[in-house]
């Protein structure tokens, strides 16, 4: 076994905007509890943590990344994410692996974007929140502003821990030992609203508090974990990773207060198949069967595929027996790792709570659970929400032959990262990288040149239209070939109809009297289903119809499927071209965040684009959330507009929300250029 138990173990992941210091958060944790001998340094491309050669490049995270470390007894095992909204999928990802979020906020920028989101999705996860607010030895801070600003936003769950003393040169404890001058506000106030705030989840506390006026702090120790728990408390601390203030206080409270495995609130997995699938609580017991989930992917150049994950059941040893998911086969368990940054050790067992790796098991991908019995298949964690990738560039080989290698990587980089989609149209016969943002595919686009030596070039993807109908029609087609030998006969009459929005595609057989003969049903349905690949007004998919097949005629030898196919094909784009076929647009949601004086700019923009504003939200530091629709075809090239409008202040998330039919002369566009590469065709 470790020579540390499942009760000492605190899983945290540092997560906030980008910026706000949390990898040289890290580089402090590590090296006051004596991990590393001194501070790495972004500037020198030499943190932990941050040891990838384009991180050191770029000088921020652009994936998240493994440390450990020891202090006063507990084993800290710490997940830095990166904080640019461009690789919030990592950050998103790591929220599955542990029982603590330590949200960290920059003390010169205050509440930023990926603060409130953050806080936002660890809350929705149950899990512990604790906010740390870093560089609060900076010029021109406000502490005392940005503590109110974080109680308004987050309300009054939001308690410091410690405060700032001496002008920030270091902390004063406002929960163990509270004594000492802080810059502002006051020890005693400090820790007496904690009290005040933990108490309240225990009634019998409650009274004897009441009663006798004083709680030590050893009583308060499961109450506060439950007060956590129940998002009832989120504790606040201040750090300066430059001079090491609080930074040993901040060790304190992860030991003494972060809950253990057996403490947090369990992940929700699910076991079974589709809509039967139960909820399922894991048990950190290290003694039961072994439940571990992959939450991080990495194709390493120099040991393959590794597949990171926590254990949350069981305990794992080397050359065990493990299954993935609902795999029947088992592999080996010839390598267990622990990851310290880049650095990968070599460990005989892991229990719950601890991170781990194992590498060239081609079978294991992002979100798999691992386990070592029958009994445990069909679990799988309950899905993790994460934002859809919109922006996107269309992508070729510049040289000819690297279309096979290409295709090859980009799966390698969809399999790394939750936010990175591959799109293939057919009909345009494009593949389309899609990311988070500018920046998240300049980043990828750079990985292909520079960690896999591939030239590419690209463009603007087309537009993902899609066809529908709307009106009800009739298809009918009839197949009659004749060669000499035997011939091929199928005759199909088909019902076809518009559904709502989003319904998708319905096939129905009302097919009496055995005119068709069962058999050949499923070959008129792949006929239909052919036609919807490439619509008939400008080749874009046809959606939300109903086809039902009704009549027809077969013949007792020349029958066959591919006769079937080929007037199920026929009668669909027959009715397709009497049904009053439109065009349809994507539409997406999105949220603009930029200063409130740049909202009547923003608004004209938008309307400018075929948008609409829907609401605004006023934020803190003068920022307002514009809530808006907008079709994703007017969105080219808004990134750079939105930048000059609000001189590089503004930021957009967009979400696919539905498709629209698009205006009339937009449709007549669309076709004439369809009809154009037709015809050249």
């Amino acid at each position: 076994m470790p020579s540390y138990s499942m009760e000492t173990i605190r899983t945290v992941a540092l997560v906030g905007q980008g910026g706000s210091g949390k990898t040289s958060l890290v580089e402090a944790l590590l090296q006051r509890s004596g991990a590393i001998a001194s501070m790495g340094s972004l500037e020198r491309g030499d943190t932990v943590c941050d040891f990838d050669p384009m991180e050191r490049e770029y000088r921020h995270s652009l994936s998240s990344a493994l440390a450990h470390c020891s202090h006063a007894g507990a084993e800290l095992n710490l997940i830095d994410t990166p904080g640019y909204p461009d690789f919030i999928g990592q950050a998103i990802a790591a929220l599955a692996a542990v029982e603590t979020a330590l949200v960290v906020v920059n003390a010169q920028n205050g509440i930023e974007l990926s603060t409130r989101r953050m806080m936002e999705l660890a809350g929705e996860r149950g899990l512990c929140r604790l906010l740390v607010v870093n560089k609060i030895d900076a010029e021109r801070v406000d502490l005392p502003g940005l503590l109110a600003e974080l109680r308004e936003v987050f309300g009054k769950e939001v308690l410091p821990l410690n405060l700032p003393a001496a002008g920030a040169s270091t902390v004063v404890d406002c929960f163990f030992n509270p004594a000492g001058a802080p810059d502002f506000s006051s020890v005693e106030d400090a820790h007496q609203a904690l009290v005040d705030q933990v108490v309240e989840v225990d009634e019998e506390l409650m009274a004897r508090y009441l009663e006798q006026g004083e709680i030590s702090p050893e009583e308060l120790h499961e109450p506060f974990e439950r007060a956590l728990r129940e998002g009832h408390l989120i504790p606040l601390c201040f750090v300066s990773t430059r001079t090491g203030a609080g930074i040993g206080e901040l060790l304190d409270i992860l030991a003494r207060l972060a809950p253990n495995p057996s403490e947090g609130n369990p992940p929700l997995f699910l076991k079974g198949v589709g809509d039967d699938a139960k909820p399922f609580r894991s048990q950190p017991d290290p003694q039961g069967h072994v439940l571990a989930h992959v939450f991080k992917v990495v194709m390493d150049p120099f040991v393959g595929k590794l597949g990171i994950f926590r254990v949350h059941q069981g305990t794992l040893q080397r050359d065990m027996q493990l299954f993935v998911g609902d795999a029947r086969k088992a592999f080996k368990l010839g390598h267990l790792l622990r990851l310290q940054g880049k650095r990968h050790e070599e460990v005989g067992q892991l229990i719950p709570g601890d991170f781990g790796a194992l590498t060239k098991i081609d079978e294991v991908e992002f979100d798999a659970v691992l386990h070592d019995s029958h009994d445990e298949d069909q679990i799988r964690l309950k899905p993790l929400v994460f934002p859809a990738p919109m922006q996107g560039l269309a992508i070729e080989a510049k040289r000819r032959g690297d279309e096979q290698r290409i295709a090859e990587v980009l799966a390698r980089l969809q399999a790394e990262d939750p936010c990175v989609k591959i799109d293939y149209h057919s009909v345009t016969q494009e593949t389309v990288l899609r990311g988070m943002g500018e920046l998240h595919l300049r980043y990828l686009l750079d990985r292909l040149s520079g960690s896999y030596k591939l030239e590419v070039q690209t463009c603007t993807p087309r537009v993902p239209y899609q066809e529908t109908i709307t009106q009800k029609t009739e298809g009918h087609s009839r197949h009659k070939k004749q060669t000499g030998g035997a011939g091929q006969f199928g005759e199909v009459f088909l019902r076809v109809e518009p559904l709502p929005r989003g319904a998708g595609f319905q096939f129905a057989d009302e097919v009496k009297g055995g005119v068709i003969p069962g058999q050949f049903i499923p070959s008129v349905e792949k006929g239909v289903r052919s036609v919807l690949e490439a619509g008939p007004l400008a080749g874009y998919p046809v959606v939300d119809v109903k086809v039902t097949v009704h009549d027809g005629k077969s013949h007792p030898v020349d029958s066959k499927d591919i006769a079937f196919q080929a007037a199920g094909r026929k009668a669909m784009l027959e009715a397709l071209r009497a049904g009053g076929a439109i065009i349809l647009e994507p539409i997406v949601a999105i949220e603009i965040t930029a200063p409130e004086t740049k909202i009547g700019d923003i608004t004209t923009d938008l309307i400018g684009r075929r948008g609409q504003v829907l609401g605004t939200e006023s934020l803190s530091q003068g920022l307002t959330l514009i809530r808006g629709q907008v079709p994703l075809a007017e969105l080219e090239g808004y990134a750079g507009r939105l930048k000059s409008i609000t001189a590089g202040h503004g930021s957009y998330g967009i979400l696919l929300s539905h498709h629209h039919n698009v205006p009339q002369d937009v449709q007549q566009r669309l076709k004439a250029s369809y009809k154009a590469v037709q015809e050249e065709d």
